[in-house]
């Protein structure tokens, strides 16, 4: 029934948010369309950028969040992206599913960034380990 879906992120300024998600984020524009849509990918992820409008506001805390996985050590990301000028949120965390840490786009939309964590077996006792994807 589906072959494929797309998260879309309402931006108020088209070229600015083109740049982070690509110079920044390093993701791979895949389409643009002047300042009406463009959308980039990241792997298998389809973001699809949009001019905000008074129906679909940018920067609302809480509406839409993406995760991108790591493919290394968040540290290591975290610290990439920052010197890229990226804001994030507070500090690395950690639940049963991986380390993450939320950061901001330019228009405020939440996103964040997860080491997932591997386990050896669905059935081990062992404690998970951090493994590149």
């Amino acid at each position: 029934m589906f072959s494929n879906g797309i998260a879309t992120i309402f931006v108020t300024d088209m070229d600015r948010a083109v740049k982070f998600y690509t110079d920044i984020l390093g993701l791979k524009l895949m389409q643009r369309f002047g300042n009406h849509w463009a959308s980039v990918a990241a792997g298998q992820l389809a973001i699809g950028l949009h001019p905000a409008s008074g129906q679909n506001p940018a920067g609302q805390d809480g509406s839409t969040t993406i995760g991108l996985m790591v493919d290394g050590k968040i540290d290591d990301a975290v610290s990439t992206l920052r010197q890229r000028g990226v804001k994030f949120r507070g500090t690395v965390a950690e639940d049963e599913g991986g380390r993450f840490v939320y950061f901001e786009d330019p228009d405020g939309n939440s996103m964040y960034i997860i080491e997932v964590r591997q386990w050896s077996s669905p059935n081990s006792n062992q404690r998970p380990e951090y493994q590149s994807t």
